[in-house]
């Protein structure tokens, strides 16, 4: 997490009235702060870096009071866990405001959380004993009241706030239109196959109801595009636009935790679950298209590996594929639980298998990975190069963020746009 302190000037403006104010003229002058800060929009504050254009510093702020005695800002990828005390807010002396400061790049979209610690007693001061305090505070994180912009999240976690820097990717299909014609969610139970339990499905009919050529998205986890995040309201925009020829989406629940880590590493039955139930199922109910070149197979962190994962083993049935920081550290034998920690060097399994594989029909793959997710980032540029040298069309996307919903929201939109629109313009020559 890169520091910036004493880079706000509005923090340093606050300090100097602070200082020459008496006693009783401090109440008023934190009110007005508080008051500027809501004109501004809200949290985080966001101002230049002096001779530094590509960076912004900055601030995020909470207001404590008496009983404040720490508060922690957890960052999507800014924040290293195992050294939370690296993420405190510093509180202003005689005031009631905390804060911290970083510098950011301008292309910057990313969420955070923020916990206060209000309990009794002496703070730890043992490094290992505060590390452990501050860890426990962690699970009471929760959206930043100063902060209007929100995101949902599912399974009981509160939501999250969202800030993006003045140069970070558009997002122009993410808010939801009034205006515009409105598309339908169903969400149908299919009843026990392959995977030997029922399950549920979201589907999205866009507005006027499929046609035989509407391309078909098939997407994991949709109980958190469908729930939380209102994927309808982008799918909506993106088809009043004319961005792209509306798809029918398909998108089975994610049920839980360990359901979602059994169904989304690489596992067979649940490719056949997509491939030879769902979609199927849907041709049932709807005229759809069974070309591969118009169906899209897409998913996010282990559903990005299993979206890559349903391309190798049914490219007859996918033929394009969409995975956004896709789980590339995962591979067999590996235990539900924290995710492992893979050299950035090491080839990733699934890479290892689609070199192995003997020809099959090309795929187009679009992979989106976050710069501060790490390794993960080295993983995505050797998939690109695997893929690449097998013959698929494949592109690479690099934002300037972490493992986020924030970011996928956005990214999810612009990349249906260049797979779906690539297809349309084949199919048309």
């Amino acid at each position: 997490m890169d520091h910036a302190a004493g880079l706000s000037p509005t923090l340093r403006t606050l300090a100097s009235r602070v200082s020459d104010a008496t006693e009783d003229e401090l109440p008023a002058l934190l009110e007005a702060f508080w008051k500027d800060v809501e004109s501004r929009g809200g949290t985080p504050l966001v101002e230049p870096v002096d001779g530094d254009p590509l960076h912004r510093a900055v601030t995020f702020l909470w207001r404590g009071h008496r009983a404040t005695r720490q508060v922690l800002l957890l960052a999507n990828r800014l924040v290293d866990r195992d050294r939370l005390a690296d993420a405190l807010l510093t509180p202003l002396t005689g005031t009631d405001v905390w804060h911290l400061t970083l510098r950011l790049r301008t292309d910057h979209r990313g969420t955070y959380r923020i916990a206060a610690d209000l309990s009794p007693g002496d703070l730890p001061t043992a490094p290992e004993l505060r590390q452990l305090r501050l860890r426990a505070l962690s699970a009471h994180a929760a959206h930043d009241p100063l902060n209007p912009r929100r995101i949902g999240d599912r399974w009981g976690q509160p939501d999250g706030s969202v800030f993006a820097l003045p140069d970070a990717p558009a997002q122009p299909w993410t808010e939801r239109r009034d205006d515009i014609p409105r598309g339908r969610v169903e969400r149908h139970r299919l009843p026990a196959g392959v995977l030997g339990a029922g399950r549920d499905v979201w589907v999205h009919l866009p507005p006027g109801g499929p046609r035989p050529d509407s391309p078909v998205v098939v997407l994991c986890d949709g109980d958190m595009w469908f729930g939380r995040l209102a994927l309808q309201d982008t799918l909506d925009a993106l088809a009043a636009d004319r961005a792209l020829p509306p798809p029918v989406v398909l998108a089975p629940d994610a049920v839980d935790r360990l359901t979602r880590w059994q169904d989304l590493t690489a596992r067979d039955e649940y490719v056949g679950f997509l491939a030879d139930e769902v979609l199927p199922w849907a041709a049932a109910r709807w005229p759809l298209t069974a070309d591969p070149a118009r169906t899209v197979v897409a998913g996010q962190s282990l559903g990005g590996l299993t979206a890559l994962y349903a391309g190798l083993r049914r490219p007859e049935r996918f033929g394009a594929v969409l995975a956004q920081s896709p789980s590339l550290w995962w591979r067999p034998g590996l235990p539900h639980g924290v995710p492992k920690s893979v050299p950035a060097e090491e080839t990733p399994w699934l890479a290892e298998l689609f070199a192995a594989e003997s020809p099959r029909p090309p795929l187009r793959v679009h992979l989106d990975v976050g710069l501060h997710e790490g390794s993960m980032v080295d993983h995505s540029r050797l998939m690109y190069e695997t893929l690449a040298a097998r013959g698929h069309t494949v592109s690479l996307g690099e934002y300037n963020g972490g493992h986020d919903y924030a970011c996928w929201r956005g990214g999810l939109a612009d990349a249906l746009v260049g797979l779906l629109g690539r297809a349309v313009a084949g199919a048309r020559r």
